[in-house]
Formats: structure tokens, sequence, C-alpha cells
């Protein structure tokens, strides 16, 4: 961990900061005026569970027993009750990024002084980032309305030394761990059991490790498209800034600009299509005019996958700015119920019943996203298909083999893979929000199941980059053969064509991992998709175009 800091005061937490935190690349610290609200809030709910009125979770049991008047005296047993009774998770474990984010979205949310939890009970949950003890939470079990209980009682469980954590790669009982890390367990007092498990810091987490992979496949998928475009010789004009101000959408404008920009100085776009030779070199002579044919159709535009790529990844870019609009309010919001509002000058202060638990902000947000994916991914795959398509890449040799005599099958098998992935990305894009399931006898009869939601979204990255790192390869190497095509009918060596000056230090990066294919005996596809992969899922691609001035 290095010393950048993050400052958690309730109000100002970033999306960029969680990421940060997550994969211990800052150290989180607690505001001082963030403190002063916490201790003021306990003070608070402390006097409140005196009074004769029933306080929910408070003095009254959770849930369906809500009509039960707990003695006051019990809130130790009631709150330690509540989390050891919650922890019902099942399935794999929560990689640690996800524990991270969830820890630091939760503790933000505490210090907003509207939950009654303790000082010391907050600088524990600091003290689980800061040396590393990471509770062990079963991925499945919220439904995603009273926020993600099942989840975050096993976070909570920890706290309280029960449960199991993993401290330096090792997984041991909760009090083991504390114990491993200088730490000691707490007891709880009045709804601190329900200030930490009434929540959606897990659906905000897995928001927010998505939507940082899905900005990643957004710039990704700009790149690979404009890298294709320069392989099928294709057209600029569907990019013009005139043509998309008549339709300004934000994103369609900004992935316009994109490819315009990645490919600046490209000599492959809008080359006479009498100038484009066959897959063979040659060209024919058209029997009706006399002139010369070859190998790209007299045409004026380009199929749609290449032409729309700014109403499509557009329209997937403003989605994602919808959803992370979404999270971003919800980083900073209080998800907890009651929520408390500590006396303040003349006003005695107030408990209020509510609400803001529930997941379904997050949840539609994240079908949102669940829905878009496929078609950045559907868009890409259409792409490769074309190029490895003789009937539709405009030239260049079937299955992007160099000479093939039917005996090599070269990238044919990508495409299938792609499709398999894109397959898969339709799939598990039916939103799990629809699908409401009643819980708690019916007194929780609306629910969010925000946490598949993010479950399902956080799978469909892997396979999107999986998609385009296909069209990397794809696309590299029919840059390549239109290159030697254009090359050989120049008639003149010195003379040669190449993609833009961005997409040519890309093309250039993906060559220092993965080779040309010049024949089958030469292909290991293993090796190759692993590289790419490697280049996709790093930032090497990204930072190539950065360096030269396109953000993305």
């Amino acid at each position: 961990m290095n010393d950048q800091r993050v400052v958690l005061d309730g109000s100002s937490l970033t999306r960029c900061d969680v990421l940060r935190v997550a994969r211990r690349e800052a150290v989180p610290v607690i505001a001082p005026e963030a403190l002063e609200r916490v201790r003021k809030a306990a003070r608070f709910i402390e006097e409140e569970a005196a009074g004769a009125k029933p306080i929910y979770g408070v003095t009254t049991g959770f849930g369906r027993n809500a009509d039960r008047i707990i003695d006051a005296h019990s809130a130790e047993k009631l709150q330690r009750n509540l989390i050891l009774s919650h922890m019902a998770g099942v399935g794999e474990p929560l990689p640690r990024e996800v524990v991270r984010a969830l820890l630091v979205i939760r503790l933000n949310t505490l210090l907003k002084g509207h939950s009654g939890i303790r000082e010391a009970t907050v600088a524990l949950l600091l003290a689980l980032l800061e040396r590393g003890v990471h509770p062990v939470i079963p991925c499945r079990g919220s439904v995603g309305a009273s926020g993600d209980l099942a989840p975050l009682s096993h976070m909570a469980a920890v706290l309280l030394g029960e449960g199991e954590a993993e401290v330096g790669g090792e997984r041991l009982p909760g009090r083991e761990a504390l114990a491993a890390a200088g730490l000691e367990p707490v007891t709880l007092s009045y709804k601190e059991g329900l200030a930490l498990i009434n929540g959606t810091s897990l659906m905000a987490a897995l928001a927010i490790l998505a939507c940082g992979r899905i900005e990643d496949c957004l710039r990704l998928a700009d790149l690979s498209g404009a890298l294709s475009l320069e392989a099928l010789a294709g057209r600029r004009d569907a990019f013009d800034p005139d043509v998309h101000a008549l339709r300004p959408h934000p994103g369609q404008m900004r992935v316009a600009a994109n490819v315009l920009s990645l490919t600046e100085g490209s000599t492959l776009l809008d080359i006479p299509y009498e100038d484009v030779p066959r897959a063979d070199g040659s060209f024919g002579v058209d029997p009706r005019t006399g002139s010369r044919v070859g190998g790209k159709p007299p045409k004026p535009q380009d199929a749609y996958s290449f032409r729309c790529m700014p109403q499509v990844h557009g329209a997937v870019r403003d989605a994602f700015d919808a959803a992370c609009a979404v999270v971003d309010r919800e980083l900073n919001a209080v998800t907890d119920n009651p929520i408390l509002f500590p006396a303040a000058g003349d006003d005695a202060g107030k408990v209020i019943s509510a609400g803001n638990f529930h997941g379904m902000p997050l949840a539609l947000a994240m079908a949102g996203l669940k829905a878009a994916l496929p078609a950045l991914g559907s868009i890409s795959e259409r792409r490769v298909a074309a190029l490895v398509d003789e009937s539709c890449s405009d030239g260049l040799p079937r299955f992007l083999v160099p000479g093939g005599d039917g005996a090599d099958s070269g990238v044919m098998l990508l495409q299938y893979t792609a499709a398999s992935l894109v397959n898969a990305l339709a799939t598990r894009a039916h939103p799990a929000a629809v699908h409401s399931i009643p819980t708690c006898a019916n007194t929780e009869d609306h629910v969010s199941m925000g946490v598949t939601e993010g479950l399902d979204l956080l799978d469909m990255t892997d396979h999107l980059l999986e998609v385009l790192a296909i069209e990397f390869i794809v696309a590299a190497q029919a840059v390549d053969l239109r290159r030697r095509l254009l090359s050989t009918v120049s008639g003149d060596p010195e003379v040669s064509r190449g993609p833009g000056r961005v997409t040519g230090l890309v093309l250039e990066r993906i060559r220092s991992e993965v080779p040309f294919i010049a024949r089958d005996e030469d292909l290991d596809l293993p090796e190759v998709l692993s590289r790419m992969r490697k280049l996709v899922r790093g930032d090497a691609l990204l930072r190539v175009a950065a360096d030269e001035g396109v953000a993305l």
C-alpha cells in the first residue's frame, strides 16, 4: 500500500476513491468532523432508547418481529443476534477487491452521522481496511432490500470475532484474524447491528467495480473498431462531426470524434474502390464499362457494424454515464433504517423508519448496463465476422490466411468463440430486478435483486473483454494483410499505405506480443489469445492512445 490517502467524510467519496482503496492503491482516513457527527448520533440514539416510544430495531424486534418490544437493556444481545441470525450467505467468497470496496462504502455511509454507530465500531471497520483483514463473504444471499443483509452480516460478524476473514492470504476464524492483525472484537450497542447491515454497500461495490471495467471496454471498443475500419479500407464520412451535430447524443458525438482522432493520417481509409485489389492482388475489368474492378464493391457506404459505431458505441456510453450518475449519488447517501436526525438547536431530533435501504435505483441502473453490454459485444463480433468472410471483407483473403489454398483455417474459429461469448452476454442480460420475491413473512414484500444484477454485470464484463481481444487479433491480422495487398499492386515498393498515427502505434504494440499469422503451421491460438487478453486487461493499448493525446 502506498501513502496516498482517501479522506472519508460521508459526502465526497468518488468511484475513483473506492477503486483506489479496493486495489490497495490508497489508504482511507476519517475526517475529524465526520467522527464528531458519529459521536453525536450515538449519544442521541442512547437517549432515545431510554424513552417510552418504541424505536424499530432498537427497542423492537426486526422485520416481522417489529411488533415485539425488546427491553432496552438487551441492546447488546439484540444486535449480536441480528448479525449471527442473518449470516445465511452461500456460494463462492466475494473477491478481495469487492470486499474492500464494500467496506469503504459502508464506512463512508456510517460517517454521515445518521446511523447511530459508535466511534469504536467505526474505528474497527477502518482498521480492517488498513491492516488487510478481509471478511469472507459468500456471494449469494442478498435480495437487495432491507439492504444487503446476509452479505453484510458476514462482514459484521468479523467485528464481533465471529465468521471468517482472510489475512495475509490465510483464511482464519474471525477472532483469530483480528488477533493476527493486533485487533480486538467490539460489543455492539443500540442499533449498531442494523447500521452495519441495513444498506446497499455490496450492490454499490459491485456496480463500481463493474463500471471501472466497462469504462475500459468502451475505450477499447472505439480503438478496436477504428482498427477494424482501417482493415476494411472503410470510409470516414460516417464519422463527420457535421453528421453527429444533427443528432447530438453525447456518446455518439464522442465516439465519432474518437474514431477520427485514432485514424488521423491513415492511408487505408477512403481509397477509391477501383484501387482496392482482390485477395490475390489482382483486378478485373467490368465488361460493360471497361473500368477496373477491384475487391471493394462500388458502393458509397460500409456495413452498419462499421458505419454505425458512433450510434451503437455511443448509446452504450450514454447508458454507462446514466448508471454512473446513480452510483455516484449512492456513494454518499444514507441507506440505513431507521434514520436518525439528532437534536440540533431548538429541534428535538427525530427517528424515522423509511426505505432508503431499497436497492432498486442501483438494480435498475445495473440492469440497464446489462442490456447495453451485449450491443457492444455483438457489434464487435459482427466486425470480426465481416473481416474473416471474403464475401464481406472487400478484398481480404478468406479467414485472413495469406495465399490460402483451402488447407488453412486461419482465424476462422475466433469468430466462433466471439459468437459464443456474445450469446452468453445476451443470455445474462435479462434483468433480475423485474423478479421480486417477497421475504420476511411479506413484511419485505418487494425487493430489488440488485446483487444478482451486480454479479451478472461483473461476469459480463469478462466476456466482453474477451470479445474485444478477439477483434484486436483479427483486425491486426486484417490490417497487415490489407497493407501487403495494397503495397503489392502499387507498382512502387517505396509506396505503401498504413494505419493512422495512433492506430499504427497500437498495431505496433499488439505486434510486440502477438505475431502476424502467416499459415496454420505457425498458429498457436491459445497463446495468441492469452497474450492479447493480457494487453486488453491491462492498460497497455489505452496508454498508447493516451500518450498520443487521445483520451477516449
